[in-house]
């Protein structure tokens, strides 16, 4: 509702709920999606929330990402190992599947593929190459879906449609499941130096010939600076109040709030709005003082760049290292689709930050990944029947 409103009336901003300049200077606030109306009215097909339980033992959120969640291939690879190593225990738990994910994406894009498209639609997963970080989970969700993985390359604009390139000459596209950035995805429209999109591809969604999951212009909702707003968007568009809490958030933005964060950096993390994996961020307390001067620097020369959140707690887990069995510090990304009803996966990626002391999670920063059980509800019939 609120990625809608913010590309067509722009009532929140009108209703000084969110600052204007605050809105309208994110990077993640692409002009050229104004007025657009994707298929069923849904921007956000595939979301991955990051949630942490504080030592406070309350569970809080502390990221959105909408535009293009990755690290499902971690969740359907780990359980397909942990079965096979004990497969005793996840008959005597009753563990929630996960492996059906696939069917539920794949009949996700059906579901929103443009009007007129046959009941088989032809879906693709748009990748940035072999030299993304993420090309192993493209290729792997391709696979499971049954469908293709295209690069910009094999793909081409024509007739106000978007054709694959193969053998047999070429074929009509109707769903994207793009795993590459808005900047890229359309020269003529974004970065014009970009060789991973494909020039033309933004005029044939406005014009509802193709379906692009998720939107373009999604991430005006996950920018970090906003994510401090999320409580106010929840209750200005439902009336109702968050169910999971944010983790409290300064925006530099703000020169008193700019003020309190340049004060005490020493126990603050310190977070770029735009940047993901890790990158970008001063943990204060296991930072050096040149490390705090340098991020003083940026945030003074950029303020509307950067956010500050008190260093949380984060649970642990019991973590098998090279010496020993030690709790490591970690979090949760369930993962939620949204076609013709919403999905949410009865598990999901934890991630580990496997150095010790380490509060860090990605990937991208050195941290792993378990198994994460959803159970079965294992009261029995009789009891449920007397209740």
């Amino acid at each position: 509702m609120f990625i809608d409103d913010m590309y067509t009336a722009q009532r929140i901003i009108k209703d000084k709920i969110i600052p204007k300049e605050l809105l309208l200077t994110s990077a993640c606030y692409l002009k050229q999606c104004k007025g657009l109306r994707p298929p069923g009215g849904i921007w956000i097909h595939i979301t991955g929330t990051d949630l942490v339980r504080h030592n406070d033992g309350n569970f809080y959120v502390l990221e959105d990402n909408l535009r293009c969640p990755s690290g499902i291939s971690y969740v359907l690879q780990n359980r397909t190992i942990q079965k096979r190593t004990f497969p005793q225990a996840f008959e005597a738990m009753k563990v929630r599947p996960v492996s059906d994910y696939g069917d539920h994406l794949y009949d996700t894009l059906r579901y929103i593929a443009p009007k007129g498209s046959p009941n088989r639609p032809n879906i693709i997963v748009l990748t940035p190459g072999i030299y993304n970080s993420a090309y192993y989970e493209h290729t792997f969700l391709a696979q499971q879906m049954g469908v293709t993985l295209a690069e910009g390359s094999d793909l081409v604009v024509a007739d106000d449609h978007v054709w694959l390139r193969t053998t047999r000459g070429l074929q009509k596209v109707d769903v994207i499941y793009r795993r590459i950035d808005d900047d890229f995805l359309d020269p003529k429209e974004f970065r014009k130096d970009s060789l991973l999109g494909v020039p033309g591809i933004m005029d044939c969604y406005r014009k509802g010939n193709v379906t692009l999951a998720n939107a373009p212009g999604t991430g005006i909702a996950d920018d970090k600076a906003v994510y401090a707003y999320v409580p106010q968007i929840i209750k200005y568009y439902l009336g109702e109040e968050a169910i999971i809490p944010n983790v409290p958030t300064y925006v530099c933005w703000d020169k008193k709030q700019c003020d309190h964060v340049l004060k005490n950096l020493k126990s603050l993390v310190v977070k770029a709005v735009n940047l993901s994996g890790g990158y970008g961020m001063l943990i204060g307390p296991q930072s050096t003082a040149a490390q705090r001067k340098e991020f003083a620097a940026l945030i003074k020369k950029n303020p509307r760049d950067y956010i500050a959140q008190p260093t949380l707690s984060l649970s642990r887990t019991p973590t098998l290292t090279s010496k020993s069995i030690e709790g490591r510090h970690v979090d949760f990304r369930p993962y939620i689709l949204y076609g013709e009803s919403i999905f949410v996966l009865p598990g999901g990626l934890t991630r580990v930050a496997l150095t010790k002391g380490s509060l860090v999670v990605n990937s991208s920063q050195g941290g792993g990944s378990k198994d994460t059980w959803v159970l079965e509800d294992m009261t029995p019939k009789a009891e449920l029947q007397s209740a």
